[in-house]
């Protein structure tokens, strides 16, 4: 009797069914890009595993990456598109360091929602861009499950608070005093405390550097990736 094939051989025989059942198309673009594109969307998720029907992006994932990005001579420009709901604040917090720390030349994108921990992400880049209908939502910190009711448990949301503040404020053009304002202003969202910005007005606050869309970032980051070029053959420090 015949045996059945494995489903890895399987997968080999009609590389065209295999494309449309993955991503409902016929073709994928061809050719490499010196631009390596890493999307942010869903929940982030953090030290605990989500359920399996929430879309999720885990940091244990994207760290990895952004370190064989930023060794890999071929990559000359990072572009992270957001559209997330936010999630773990520390997650959050360790991506967006890593994205700031990186040398090559970086543009975030914000379509659909960058809410929560999203915002530091999405200033974390050389320049951040901002869909004209993207919203950000910007609140306090906010833990679930078990909470000891004692003074240090107050002190460490603080603190966590701080670091929150401390980096968007310093990756983009918001004032300390204008981000928290929006973050614990009253009645503009329904039982709960803080501001939704959409497009224009996150550029307004000074939390995005501009409106715009794939064509515009893409446009900046290869512009980044032309000066860095020309500033390495002088000999200036990249």
């Amino acid at each position: 009797m015949e045996q059945p094939m494995p489903s890895e051989e399987r997968k080999g025989i009609n590389p065209v069914v295999d494309t449309i059942q993955q991503l409902g198309q016929t073709m994928t673009p061809q050719g490499e890009s010196n631009i390596f594109c890493m999307s942010i969307i869903g929940q982030v998720e953090g030290h605990l595993v989500l359920p399996p029907q929430n879309k999720t992006t885990k940091y244990e994932h994207i760290i990895p990456q952004l370190v064989a990005a930023e060794q890999n001579p071929k990559i000359e420009g990072i572009f992270i598109v957001l559209n997330t709901v936010g999630g773990d604040v520390e997650a959050g917090l360790a991506i967006a360091e890593m994205i700031s720390s990186l040398t090559k030349p970086t543009v975030t994108l914000v379509l659909g929602g960058g809410h929560s921990i999203g915002v530091p992400i999405a200033v974390a880049g050389n320049k951040s861009f901002i869909a004209e209908t993207a919203t950000m939502t910007i609140h306090p910190i906010r833990l679930n499950g078990l909470i000891i009711g004692v003074p240090q448990t107050f002190d460490y949301l603080d603190k966590m608070q701080e670091r929150v503040v401390r980096f968007v404020t310093s990756h983009s053009n918001i004032t300390e005093e204008r981000f928290k304002e929006l973050m614990f202003k009253t009645g503009e969202l329904t039982r709960d405390i803080g501001t939704t910005v959409i497009g224009v007005d996150a550029v307004k606050h000074g939390l995005i550097d501009a409106v715009g869309g794939l064509g515009q970032a893409l446009r900046e980051l290869n512009g980044y990736i032309e000066e860095r070029k020309r500033s390495g053959m002088g000999g200036l420090p990249q």
